[in-house]
This record gives C-alpha cells, sequence and structure tokens, in this order.
C-alpha cells in the first residue's frame, strides 16, 4: 500500500478517536467508531485479501465520525431512520473524500471511495457489494447480540431479513455455515 494510503487509514482513526462513546473489544476500551473501522478492516482482509486500496480506505471510514449526527437527530420511524442513513453516507463520504484529497489522491479515487461509501450500484458493482457484505458481516459478527437483547424478537427477525437481502448469496451461505444464530432466525437468513 501506498504512503498515503497509510496517511488515510491514520487521519480516519484519529478522527475516530474521538467519539465519546466508547466499546470494549476484550482487551481495552477505545472509542466506539474506532473499534468499528478496525472491524470493518479485518473484516475485509479475512473475506478479501485482495481488495483494492479504494475499497480498504472506504471500509475503514464507514462510520467515521458517525455520532456527529446522532439518530435522534431525525424523526422516528422508517422515513427519519432512511433519512438519517442517507446523511450519513453523504457525510461519511464527504469526510472521507476530504481526507483523501488531503494526502493526494486524485479526484477520481475520491469519486469512487464516495460511491462506494454511499453504496451506489448494490448488487451491480462488486465492490460496493462486497463493502456491504462486509457491513453485514461485521454487525452480526460483533454487534447483533446487544442489538438483538434491545428489540423485540419481531423487529430482530425483520433486521435479520434485511440484512440478508443486502449479502450476497456467498457471504448468506458463509453466515448460515459460520455463525451460531438462534434457530428462530434462520427463516430470515434462507428467504
Amino acid at each position: 500500500m501506498s504512503g498515503r494510503f497509510e496517511t488515510v487509514i491514520s487521519a480516519i482513526d484519529a478522527a475516530n478517536s474521538d467519539d465519546p462513546a466508547l466499546k470494549h473489544d476484550g482487551n481495552e476500551e477505545m472509542p466506539a467508531a474506532l473499534l468499528y473501522g478496525r472491524r470493518m478492516s479485518a473484516e475485509l482482509e479475512l473475506v478479501d485479501p485482495g481488495a483494492s486500496e479504494l475499497l480498504k480506505v472506504a471500509a475503514r471510514g464507514q462510520h467515521i465520525e458517525r455520532w456527529k449526527m446522532p439518530r435522534n437527530s431525525y424523526p422516528e420511524g422508517r422515513t427519519g431512520y432512511l433519512a438519517w442513513r442517507k446523511a450519513q453516507a453523504v457525510f461519511h463520504a464527504q469526510r472521507v473524500g476530504q481526507i483523501m484529497r488531503d494526502a493526494g489522491y486524485d479526484e477520481a479515487d475520491c469519486d469512487r471511495a464516495g460511491t462506494l461509501l454511499r453504496k451506489e450500484g448494490i448488487k451491480r458493482d462488486c465492490e460496493v457489494q462486497m463493502l456491504e457484505d462486509v457491513i453485514c458481516l461485521v454487525f452480526l459478527k460483533w454487534y447483533f447480540a446487544d442489538f438483538s437483547r434491545e428489540h423485540s424478537s419481531e423487529k430482530v427477525f425483520r433486521i435479520v431479513q434485511k440484512t440478508a437481502r443486502k449479502m450476497s448469496d456467498e457471504v448468506r451461505t458463509r453466515v448460515l455455515r459460520e455463525f451460531d444464530l438462534p434457530a428462530d432466525l434462520l427463516p430470515a437468513l434462507q428467504a
């Protein structure tokens, strides 16, 4: 990887180090966004060790400074949630793009990273799909258990169904084979 890549990853990590929310990674407490970015990079390396530099940047920057736009700053319900998610994707693309420009990436590379972060072309663009697959894997591996304890079984089933629809067939099969999900959720992944 290039020196500018390392510069970008360090800048993303520095930005995410300001997250006031803390998460425990098994060894230590650290800012939640920093931990999430590291988990995204590690999972991408597992599923696609030959990933492009830009996909690696997008994975690390997926939730850059997410706390600056809290979910409760948008209306409750599905419409508010979707508006919040879209605004987050645009913000993440802009923020990562600026960091990339500052490190010497050209506009085409910044635009491509933005396309990935905004998930434009999911199911049609293999890199966008890979990023979405990694997002789903990280959610199921690291965040699903807490999520499922906080919500009704009906909502959890719907979320698993929606998550499964976003995944590629290959990753959905991997989840069914490797993850120890409760039996009542397996139909949501198989549908």
